[in-house]
């Protein structure tokens, strides 16, 4: 009977990665935009079927996050989808690490030294929590206090990278290049760390993530007023082959926004 439900369990493990896989790989946009409800609500009855199950929490996170702030404009829906997505990594880490969700909401003194006990074992839910939590914020930006939270989630992005610098080829590093420059230096902003991040992030990702670079010129060269360095950035974007395996639909996406910013007015 064991040996049953580990079988089981194995295979919608499985299934939710494929799954993942399957939308992430797609090249087509339009087609991920109208066909992934149906994946989503695959996924959220394979979940009610095994509320505890970390692996498919952590999957049902990651793709509603990546639909929600990817692929839909209209704000109510944006938000909760976005709140679905970080219910899950909720979950999804907290069934091992129950003081994290306990003290979320508290002040940050409080909440760093839960972060700081995580370990090895706990780092791909850790990463979910984070990066639903980040498009949680984006997807609430009016509200000041969901951007209250960015610090904490700084904080759990730099675990990230100390646990393990090169997770998910440098996404952390690109999470904390955009927090960093959020603000010019005279209003706190620290633009040169945020260079220094988004530089790792595509180290990391062998110059495969198109969006870090997109990100790069959106966010830095942008706030700095470096024109050479953002359309440099862009046209690199614009040359690249998307192609690349679990990056493919944030590459075409990014290949898009960088055309969109090639040719406003900006500077």
């Amino acid at each position: 009977m064991l040996a049953g439900c580990t079988s089981f369990a194995s295979k919608t493990e499985t299934m939710a990665g494929n799954i993942s896989r399957a939308m992430l790989n797609q090249d087509d946009p339009e087609i991920v935009r109208t066909g992934a409800p149906a994946y989503l609500l695959l996924l959220d009855g394979m979940i009610e079927g095994a509320p505890n199950d970390r692996a498919l929490l952590i999957a049902g996170a990651r793709l509603y996050s990546a639909y929600a702030i990817g692929l839909v404009k209209n704000t109510t829906r944006r938000e909760r989808l976005s709140t679905k997505a970080r219910d899950y990594a909720r979950r999804a880490l907290c069934s091992t690490q129950p003081a994290i969700c306990k003290n979320e909401k508290r002040p940050f003194r409080e909440f760093a030294p839960h972060i700081d006990e995580i370990g090895q074992a706990d780092l791909k839910a850790l990463y979910t929590y984070g990066t639903s939590w980040v498009g949680w914020i984006q997807a609430h930006s009016s509200d000041w206090g969901a951007l209250a939270d960015l610090p904490k989630v700084e904080y759990i992005m730099q675990r990230v990278v100390t646990l393990e610098q090169e997770h998910d080829r440098g996404r952390a590093q690109l999470y904390l290049g955009v927090m960093h420059t959020q603000l010019p230096p005279a209003m706190g902003g620290k633009p040169e760390i945020g260079r220094v991040y988004f530089e790792q992030a595509i180290k990391y990702s062998n110059g495969r993530d198109l969006m870090v670079k997109v990100e790069f010129a959106r966010r830095y060269a942008r706030l700095v007023f470096d024109q050479r360095l953002h359309d440099r950035l862009l046209k690199e974007v614009l040359k690249a082959k998307p192609t690349e395996p679990e990056l493919t639909l944030s590459n075409i996406l990014a290949q898009q926004q960088a055309k969109e910013l090639l040719t406003d007015d900006y500077f």
